[in-house]
């Protein structure tokens, strides 16, 4: 199978590097994220269509500043360089940089001073809103660079080697604050670069029903399905290119929502006829759960059951030999990150030291992709909107919603409370607008009246989010009907609860999830 070749972004450790990611990614031209400290070697390896190199919060000046080796320059290919980027260009290049005299945060105004390269799409003396983040500037440009943009405090604002196609932008580009930066590097990419924008969903099926079936040959593999976004795309994904040779096994851990298992088994193996395994583990994690309060210590139960009860059933399929993960593209790029990985991975990952343990090979089908990238894969395959678009779901399940001791009993009502609220939320038309909707089953009791009696019953949380990517999140402006329906309906419908609050929070200070 051809290899694409792909646009290399090189990370100086800037935060918007994977926003530039996204944005080349939604030109449909796809790249790929590389430590700016990769190996020259590595970097011939992959065979770029072009090079970016990212900002970064260093001085080229600094001690133990990221560089870049000057060989790369040498590569043929086109290179844009943002914020330090274009500074390490110029410091390795021959050229000066300095503290500026006045370092600029926040929106600014560009003059193109001459209509080419990533200025083609626009007029000389055109003036462009952007946005800076430095505190440095180029004062002395290389050999063969020239200035095509300007700004008040940043004379050489924008640069240009023509001859050599390479190009650096003070600003930001890929940050929704510079208004035409779309343009810009849609101008690098195919007016500078001369690539298509052919890298698609359609055609990421095409190339990786090709690649898995390459990938596992003749042998088989298992597939840990959740029923979550991620690992369903992988599923029907890999059931397209190895049909029998997939197996899919579907661990109901008893901390699932209402109806769920039933539905998992329904889409998977009723509509998309995959080989699915159900096995119905509750009664096996609940009684690991039993007594266990401690957030953590939930996770740490639920993950070590879970390899042990997916080893037990994936050692009965003869054959075996391949693990499929729905890893994605921001996992990748945490493990190789200029910063370094991230110095908490979750505990709860489900199928953590599976394949050394029983020595299985990894497929990762979904490695290259962000979330947005995952959903457009699975309408590529057919897969409903109710699957691609469900609202984030913990891994551990509701044990971490269900807080305080777990138990049969508290669980059914956590379920029926969460299916009320999700419900009416869909009556009002909002599912699709916000992030993350759920219910939390507090473990404090507080005295109400029903009728002509006193109870002492249980309280329910709701908690609904806006977010982009979970990282931050403010808490939802939920009209206050919605609030009272749902409410007035958990309380009348659900036994043992007298009382629901709505969560205020925003991430941060707090989570989204309440453990």
């Amino acid at each position: 199978m051809s290899r694409r070749r792909p646009v290399v972004i090189l990370d100086f450790g800037s935060q918007y590097t994977q926003l530039i990611a996204r944005r080349i990614r939604e030109a449909h031209v796809y790249c790929e994220i590389l430590p700016c400290n990769v190996p020259l070697s590595t970097l011939r390896e992959k065979d770029p269509a072009a090079l970016v190199l990212s900002g970064g919060p260093s001085s080229v000046y600094d001690d133990g500043a990221p560089t870049l080796d000057p060989a790369v320059l040498d590569l043929g290919v086109p290179i844009l360089g943002i914020c330090y980027g274009m500074q390490i260009l110029a410091h390795v290049g021959g050229g000066r940089v300095e503290r500026a005299d006045h370092r600029e945060y926040g929106p600014a105004s560009l003059r193109v001073a001459e209509s080419q390269g990533v200025f083609a799409r626009f007029e000389a003396g055109e003036q462009l809103d952007v946005w800076m983040s430095h505190g440095d500037r180029i004062v002395e440009l290389p050999r063969g660079f020239v200035h095509i943009g300007t700004s008040d405090n940043t004379p050489l604002c924008a640069v240009a080697n023509p001859q050599r196609k390479i190009y650096g932008l003070q600003f930001h580009p890929e940050v929704a604050h510079t208004p035409r930066g779309r343009e810009i590097l849609d101008a690098f990419l195919f007016d500078v670069a001369g690539l298509s924008p052919d890298w698609t969903a359609l055609s990421f099926v095409d190339e990786s029903v090709a690649a898995v079936r390459e990938r596992v040959g003749s042998e088989s593999a298992v597939l840990g399905l959740s029923g979550g976004v991620d690992s369903s795309v992988a599923a029907v994904l890999c059931a397209r290119a190895l049909d029998e040779r997939l197996t899919c096994i579907f661990i109901d851990n008893g901390l699932l929502r209402l109806h769920e298992a039933e539905q998992v088994v329904a889409m998977f193996a009723g509509r998309f006829h995959l080989k699915l395994i159900h096995v119905d583990a509750s009664r096996r994690f609940l009684d690991g759960l039993k007594g266990v309060t401690d957030p953590e210590q939930k996770r740490k139960t639920i993950g070590r059951i879970f390899i042990e009860v997916f080893e037990e059933e994936a050692r009965k399929i003869d054959g075996a030999s391949f693990l499929v993960q729905g890893t994605l593209y921001p996992d990748v790029i945490e493990s190789v990150s200029f910063k370094g990985p991230s110095a908490v991975i979750k505990s709860h990952h489900n199928v953590g030291g599976l394949p050394e343990r029983m020595k299985l090979k990894l497929c990762e089908p979904l490695r290259e992709l962000f979330k947005d990238e995952v959903r457009a894969v699975g309408e590529a395959l057919g897969m409903p909107r109710d699957v691609l678009w469900r609202h984030p779901f913990p891994g551990p399940g509701l044990a971490v919603r269900c807080l305080g001791e777990i138990t049969r009993e508290r669980l059914d009502v956590l379920r029926r409370a969460d299916a009320i609220f999700i419900e009416e939320i869909k009556n009002a038309n909002l599912y699709d607008v916000i992030w993350q909707a759920f219910a939390v089953l507090l473990p404090v009791r507080t005295v109400g009246v029903m009728g002509d009696d006193r109870t002492y019953d249980e309280v329910i949380a709701l908690r609904a989010v806006d977010s982009t990517d979970g990282m931050t999140a403010n808490w939802s402006r939920v009209p206050h009907e919605v609030l009272a329906k749902a409410s007035s309906r958990i309380i009348n419908e659900v036994r043992g609860v007298n009382r629901v609050v709505y969560d205020v929070s925003s991430k941060p200070p707090a989570t989204i999830e309440w453990e």
